[in-house]
């Protein structure tokens, strides 16, 4: 079913949307959040906390594109549950895949003080302009979905030192770039 169908539907308020969603998206968010929260029960209470949430905001939102839309829903649950989980304790890919980026982002008092979050969103987006399609989707994969450095050294055919190495010179790169824009890291 195409995402144009699936958000009349939820225009409709008709239960099947949420259906629809979960059969043609549900994967996906389900990937998203056991990434970062490495839980399958948590995950799910996610995924099904973001559909609540759909529901909920269509209407009167009409998003576009919808995967995007429900995936950034996952992740902000997942996130938020991550660190009611982990308040005090050290867990696996995430915690590694966000200290990976600290240097190249700046703190939050930064942000509040020299930019608003929209504005360096459109500024790492520029970013991630300059960079070829498979470092783009390998940075993407690493720091929006979480993925470990094993998944993403089988998803390009290349070994987990490479992956390592190759998000390390993107980081470098994006740095400078944030530098170069008058972010304050």
């Amino acid at each position: 079913m195409e995402d144009s169908q699936i958000i009349d539907l939820f225009f409709e308020r008709s239960e099947q949307a949420i259906l629809e969603l979960s059969n043609k998206y549900g994967k996906i968010c389900n990937k998203v959040s056991l990434n970062i929260l490495n839980n399958t029960q948590d995950a799910e209470e996610c995924v099904n906390d973001a559909y609540l949430g759909t529901w909920n905001n269509i209407p009167p939102e009409k998003p576009d594109p919808l995967l995007a839309y429900v995936c950034r829903i996952v992740r902000n649950l997942s996130i938020k549950k991550y660190y009611r989980n982990t308040a005090l304790k050290r867990n696996s890919y995430y915690d590694i895949a966000f200290e990976e980026l600290a240097d190249c982002i700046p703190s939050q008092n930064s942000i509040d003080r020299d930019y608003d979050s929209k504005e360096l969103a459109k500024i790492i987006n520029d970013f991630l302009d300059t960079l070829d399609k498979d470092n783009r989707v390998m940075f993407v994969r690493r720091y929006w979905f979480s993925d470990s450095l094993i998944e993403i050294a089988k998803m390009f055919g290349i070994t987990e030192h490479n992956a390592s190495v190759r998000l390390s010179r993107i980081r470098g790169r994006m740095k400078k770039y944030l530098l170069k824009r008058g972010v304050i890291l």
